[in-house]
């Protein structure tokens, strides 16, 4: 939004340089990105001129000599303007003046003439973008239609008697003029409209604020009734709360009076004519936008808003085509669309050079269809732009009373009698109350009662008092942005100045604060053990390619087959929310091995975004683990590994070389990535077990479901073949699992210890037979329910086949660890412990060997 700083101080002057108001602003109520200006750099030397006698140049045919009267002389100068004539009232930029693009100006020979200064137009000027003639103060148009009342006291001064040649330009015309950038908030659609930051300025400094634009109207002297000519029928009043409509006839269009023109070039808007200058003008003036139809153009009068067909199109007046969908609301005649509700009017029935009659509309839009639509159709307009935010309907008619009077005034038009106004219900404002002491409470500063119904009297809001306490009525300009309790502290806080009364405090303790949490830290030490093991951590986007699930094979009724959809991604390729980590992971190493690695070995630790379905039965990732049944969408922590390229160096299992263990994993496989997972699973404290499972992006027969406590917490396995193929991979071997489950069964987290010094420990190796299907982990834990309590821990060290203990049997070495915190165990206990041991394997056809 731009805010012209001499329009803002028409409203409420702060007496203050324009630097020292924007820092204000952006303390107490809206960002300002910037400080522009527009027109020369300094006024000194730009005055008004009267030009005495216009001769042809004696060299030069389109050139003319002008003797020119600037108050201390009479100047000769030469002008290629084609309107400059005698007896006109200029504007002259004497020698040494600096423009507007920084060029210095000194007396020049033209074809043999010296020219003493340059009579201005308005394009050299930067108030317009007219560059084909001068500018003339004084026309007949422009001095006849004077009114302060709509904002224009550059007519009031321009046309009044005793404006002299030699007047400094800038007395009667804004030069230079700076230009307050602001950032305005999607909440305070109030600020998009230069009143609404002049009532801001008021709040904030105090300074008066001029009566509001709105209050006085035009007077009606049209011949009959605006219904004669004009009717409305409004089929969506869901998406349209308000559509006026005003019909003025004798309408002269040509170009805005100067100060118009200024205002608008120094807002950055083009000036096109009067009629639609006016339009852009209320509208930056209210933030209500406006739309002008030539009503000869429109058959019959009659505007109809209904909501569009799919697929139907129209022609908008930036002259592109344009295709709806069902969604949209459209401004019709009867006989075709006329206009987007909201977003831009269509070629039809726009103003021309022949328009004598207009049809003024000034409506209300839901804005959350006007945001869906302009976002559908890439188009976005000024009055887009406002509307999206949702404008109060009484809106409507403020603009409609502004625009009517600039139109009588600067139009010459006529005002037929009466206002078409379709309406629904009127919002009730809001009364949030404002309760004794509140205030303090949220800002930990106390605002006296008295001060804080100022603060809000200013800014629009009706007050009440009852007792202690503040009733406040919400102005409509603010209807969809206050409407609590602790919006009206904000607003009381923000003019009282949160730099200046607020108390520097410290924060209170929190006990824990500073701390990671035990959820926070075990994730950390996981990704540190993945990282340890060789493998390079990775962040790769969320948002992924809709055929991803397709590429992994995986099945649409999968819940990681129907990923959640952005609803306004910036691509395709990245409009899908990932639900697993495998599929960026594959990407990642594709990428590293096209650009020459040998092998790559990566991680990630991240979430993965899953929608409202049930898990897929095949799935071991596909549901929540912590409850059962998923939540409508949630966000799993996962921690996922992938390894891809040939075996080297030594064993996995050598302590001394776990740095390198990465560039194994692929080439050992399934086991050799085991080993990587398992060693997560230790540095956590968790015991898992992984059993044969199907995924479809894994090899069959080569998969397997990682299980933590009996249930699923994910999944480890070598890529399918088919997969591969698709990521141009030979082979891969991969990982992903659940955090949540992992941090649920850990040991660790609570500070706890074990003595270890009081009691000695008692030691002893043993050999168990069992028949070969049974797993190493079976015996382990048969082992330990057997020892019982005294039974420190058994670790499994060695294993042995041969003839001396039969075929489809094994011979598994445990190194068994008794101990007892209160006292030193004696043979008798130990040999009780074995002999239960014994007992125990027997159950699963095990037996001790001598």
């Amino acid at each position: 939004m731009r805010v012209p700083y001499s329009w803002l101080r028409e409203y409420c002057d702060p007496e203050l340089a324009v630097d020292e108001l924007a820092a204000l602003l952006a303390l107490r109520s809206t960002e300002v990105e910037r400080i522009s200006h527009v027109g020369p750099p300094s006024p000194d030397d730009f005055v008004v001129g009267k030009v005495v006698a216009v001769e042809g140049h004696p060299d030069a045919d389109r050139l003319s000599v002008c003797k020119v009267e600037t108050g201390d002389s009479t100047r000769t100068i030469v002008c290629g303007a084609p309107n400059v004539a005698a007896g006109q009232m200029v504007a002259v930029a004497l020698p040494g003046a600096t423009m507007p693009g920084g060029q210095k100006l000194g007396q020049a020979k033209l074809r043999g003439v010296v020219s003493d200064g340059m009579i201005l137009s308005e394009a050299e000027l930067e108030i317009g973008d007219d560059a084909s003639g001068i500018i003339e103060l004084l026309p007949a148009a422009f001095s006849a239609r004077v009114s302060g009342a709509t904002g224009s006291p550059l007519e009031a001064t321009a046309g009044a008697p005793g404006l002299a040649p030699g007047t400094p330009l800038g007395e009667i015309l804004a030069i230079p003029e700076p230009v307050l950038e602001l950032e305005v908030n999607s909440n305070r659609v109030d600020c998009l409209g230069v009143y609404g930051v002049a009532r801001e300025v008021h709040a904030v400094t105090g300074a008066p604020l001029a009566a509001a634009p709105w209050e006085g109207d035009a007077e009606a002297k049209g011949a009959g009734v605006a219904s004669d000519y004009a009717s409305v029928r409004v089929e969506v009043p869901e998406l349209c709360p308000r559509f006026t409509a005003r019909v003025f006839t004798d309408v002269e269009i040509g170009p805005s009076p100067l100060w118009l023109k200024a205002r608008l070039t120094a807002a950055g808007q083009r000036p096109i004519n009067n009629v639609v200058d006016i339009t852009n003008y209320v509208m930056l003036l209210t933030a209500q936008p406006l739309h002008a139809f030539d009503l000869d153009e429109v058959p019959g009068g009659e505007l109809i808003v209904r909501a569009t067909a799919a697929g139907e199109r129209m022609t908008t007046l930036d002259g592109i085509e344009r295709s709806f969908d069902a969604d949209a609301v459209l401004v019709c005649d009867r006989n075709a669309p006329s206009g987007i509700a909201g977003i831009m009017g269509g070629q039809v029935s726009e103003v021309s050079e022949s328009t004598t009659r207009v049809l003024l509309e000034v409506a209300t839009w839901n804005g959350v269809n006007i945001l869906r639509t302009s976002r559908k159709l890439g188009l976005r307009s000024d009055a887009s732009n406002r509307f999206e935010k949702q404008l109060h309907p009484e809106l409507a008619i403020r603009a409609q009373r502004i625009a009517s009077r600039l139109l009588v005034e600067a139009c010459g038009a006529k005002l037929v009698p009466e206002t078409i106004d379709v309406v629904g219900e009127i919002p009730a404002p809001h009364r949030p109350r404002l309760r004794a002491g509140r205030a303090e409470q949220v800002l930990g500063t106390a605002i006296d009662t008295d001060i804080a119904a100022g603060y809000l009297e200013r800014l629009g809001f009706g007050v009440e008092r009852e007792g202690d306490d503040l009733i406040a009525e919400v102005p409509v300009h603010r209807h969809f942005d206050v409407c609590r309790e602790v919006d009206l502290v904000e607003e009381v806080g923000r003019i009282h100045g949160y730099d200046e009364h607020l108390p520097s405090t410290l924060p209170g303790s929190a006990g824990q604060a500073g701390r990671l949490s035990r959820e926070q830290a075990l994730r950390r030490r996981a990704e540190d053990v993945v990282r340890d093991l060789g493998f390079d951590a990775v962040t790769t986007l969320s948002l992924t390619d809709p055929a991803m699930p397709s590429r992994l094979r995986i099945d649409a009724d999968d819940v990681r087959g129907a990923p959640i959809k952005v609803s306004n991604p910036l691509s395709v390729e990245h409009s899908e929310l990932r639900t697993t980590l495998l599929g960026p992971l594959l990407d990642a190493a594709r990428y590293n091995l096209a650009h020459g690695a040998e092998r790559v070995a990566l991680f990630e630790s991240g979430r993965v975004y899953l929608a409202e379905n049930e898990p897929a039965t095949d799935g071991v990732l596909a549901g929540r683990f912590a409850g059962g049944r998923p939540a409508p969408a949630y966000e799993p922590h996962r921690i996922a590994a992938l390894a891809v390229g040939r075996l080297m160096g030594p064993s996995w299992a050598d302590p001394a070389n776990t740095g390198r263990a990465a560039e194994q994993v692929a080439g050992a496989g399934f086991f050799a990535l085991k080993g990587a997972l398992e060693a997560l699973a230790t540095a956590l404290g968790v015991q898992l077990r992984v059993e044969s499972a199907t995924e479809p992006f894994l090899h069959p027969g080569r998969a397997g479901a990682v299980l933590v406590g009996g249930e699923p917490a994910g999944w480890i396995g070598e890529l399918h073949p088919l997969a591969c193929r698709d990521w141009d991979l030979e082979a891969a071997v991969a990982f992903e699992v659940d955090l949540a489950p992992l941090v649920a069964a850990s040991r660790f987290g609570v500070e706890s210890y074990d003595d270890v010094i009081s009691y000695p420990a008692v030691r002893q190796d043993v050999a168990v037979v069992v028949a070969d299907e049974v797993s190493a982990e079976r015996v382990r834990a048969v082992v330990l329910e057997g020892g019982g309590e005294l039974l420190h821990s058994a670790e499994v060290f060695d294993v042995y086949r041969g003839d001396q203990i039969g075929e489809g049997r094994k011979s598994l070495a445990l190194g068994l660890e008794f101990r007892a915190a209160d006292r030193t165990l004696t043979d008798e206990e130990v040999a009780d412990r074995r002999n239960a041991i014994t007992e125990a394997l027997e159950a699963i056809g095990g037996s001790l060997r001598d």
